[in-house]
């Protein structure tokens, strides 16, 4: 298995359903925020996004945003959909998923990672041995260094 590619594919975190998870043997399922939960540095999540997470729950798994991002980035967004969070997650390496599995007491083959991108979500996710489900970005890319791994990635995806 090449560490870039995703056991999984869906166009949005929406398409995935709870028995796709358990399907996985995730027990806990680490989220990425930015273009896979809204659009990149929104504090609103994509329609439907509160709705699946309440579902998703309802299940027994257990879900963690994990993000690259400062605390002052994600904590509002993660409250606002009441879901505990990592930030500045150093995503592709081990230490945000380390932490995430630390919290609730699993191993990193009982996870799965949901993200957009493959350098970070897709590539994090092989090499700290969980579940990897790939999405669609939601949106165009703002930040310059994203947009050059987005260009790199057409030729992976």
């Amino acid at each position: 298995m090449s560490l870039l590619k995703p056991q999984y594919r869906f166009n949005t975190v929406l398409d995935i359903s709870a028995e796709d998870l358990k399907s996985a043997g995730a027990k806990l399922v680490m989220l990425d925020a930015d273009n896979t939960l809204s659009l990149h540095g929104s504090q609103e999540p994509l329609k439907g996004v509160p709705e699946w997470i309440e579902e998703i729950k309802k299940s027994g798994i257990k879900l963690v945003i994990i993000s690259n991002n400062s605390k002052n980035r994600i904590k509002p967004f993660a409250e606002k959909l009441g879901l505990p969070f990592v930030y500045k997650g150093a995503k592709p390496l081990p230490k945000g998923f380390k932490k995430a599995c630390k919290m609730f007491g699993v191993l990193p083959k009982e996870t799965a990672v949901i993200g957009d991108q493959i350098f970070t979500d897709v590539l994090g996710g092989n090499l700290f041995g969980a579940k990897v489900f790939l999405t669609e970005p939601l949106g165009p890319e703002t930040d310059f260094f994203i947009k050059v791994k987005r260009r790199i990635e057409k030729y992976i995806r």
